[in-house]
């Protein structure tokens, strides 16, 4: 009886961790390669100068990102977001190579027009829409003066 009750709880167990996955894995990840820093308390920063600021900065044009988005969540915290849709990312280019991008609404929502998907632009979590995918995130370093951002991976 034991060793049947521990190899069901085994099993149990073994099946629940395989349906663990990465939350930020997705087949769409632009997986690009990012690094630069930016000093958010400059004159040349001035939207990042203070909490619910933010700025859109462009990204190399070999680049599988469509730029990236830095939000002032804090005096000493920050969301790094890539401006390539999470979901769907190509449905809406023109024959030039133009695509959509996200876009910043009413300062605490990032939204992709294209879809009809907004996002919590401090977790990256859909809150209106359909969609399977968060936003795709940038790691950051802050010492008070630089903000480093770097790929996620």
């Amino acid at each position: 009886m034991k060793k049947t009750l521990a190899f069901t709880l085994t099993l149990l167990l073994i099946l629940w961790l395989s349906g663990c996955k990465d939350p930020w894995e997705n087949p769409n990840h632009p997986n690009a390669i990012v690094d630069f820093t930016i000093y958010p308390n400059s004159i040349k920063e001035y939207e990042l100068n203070f909490p619910g600021g933010y700025k859109y900065y462009t990204s190399d044009p070999q680049s599988t990102s469509r730029g990236i988005i830095v939000f002032r969540v804090s005096q000493d915290s920050f969301t790094v977001w890539d401006r390539l849709p999470p979901n769907k990312p190509n449905t809406c280019c023109d024959g030039n190579g133009n695509c959509t991008r996200l876009v910043v609404e009413d300062a605490y929502y990032v939204v992709d027009h294209c879809n009809d998907i907004k996002y919590n632009i401090l977790d990256g979590y859909i809150v209106e829409g359909e969609g399977t995918y968060r936003l795709y995130p940038y790691n950051y370093t802050y010492d008070g003066t630089s903000l480093r951002i770097t790929s996620y991976y």
